[in-house]
């Protein structure tokens, strides 16, 4: 009772389908070997894909946009400078109907503090929520230690931006 035959589960599994994690309803994150997978992206609706990475491969299909952020994963790489220009692609992307795939070569920690910055970005969320979103989605995401300080900064500067346009408005309607 309880006990499967012993012939059931001996090479005759299949190997796992790649798989896209879903952070949002139109927001994926991946591996580059799931990212160049034309059949899932087909399936999810991708039309832009922001590929972290100096060197892994776009996928070849003609509809689907491709954005280079060419960064290797070391925590004294500048990813900072890029978070604005990918998450406005990103949210033009989801605004148009789309959806996004970011992804870099494990799917970890580029691609995961990407889709950190486009949260805390465009959905509002500060840091910490925005990346147990991720996490949720993607649980192997983990930035490494430079890009989650980068991810830090980045909430501040956020902040900073907000408070100054909640004071601009203030001062436009004396």
């Amino acid at each position: 009772m309880g006990q499967t035959s012993s012939a059931e589960g001996r090479g005759t599994s299949k190997p796992v389908p790649p798989q896209a994690h879903r952070v949002t309803a139109s927001l994926l994150i991946s591996n580059a070997r799931t990212a160049c997978d034309e059949d899932l992206l087909a399936r999810e609706g991708v039309t832009l894909c922001v590929n972290v990475t100096r060197q892994q491969p776009f996928p070849g299909l003609q509809q689907v946009q491709g954005i280079r952020v060419p960064v290797f994963d070391d925590p004294a790489e500048d990813l900072y400078k890029y978070f604005e220009q990918c998450s406005d692609a990103i949210e033009e992307a989801v605004r148009s109907g789309g959806k996004c795939l970011v992804y870099c070569k494990n799917g970890r920690s580029r691609s995961a503090a990407i889709c950190t910055a486009y949260l805390m970005r465009h959905q509002k969320l500060p840091l910490q929520d925005a990346f147990e979103t991720v996490k949720a989605a993607r649980p192997v995401a983990e930035p490494n230690a430079g890009f989650w300080s980068q991810l830090q900064r980045y909430e501040e500067d956020l902040k900073i931006s907000k408070q100054s346009d909640l004071l601009n408005k203030g001062l436009n309607s004396l």
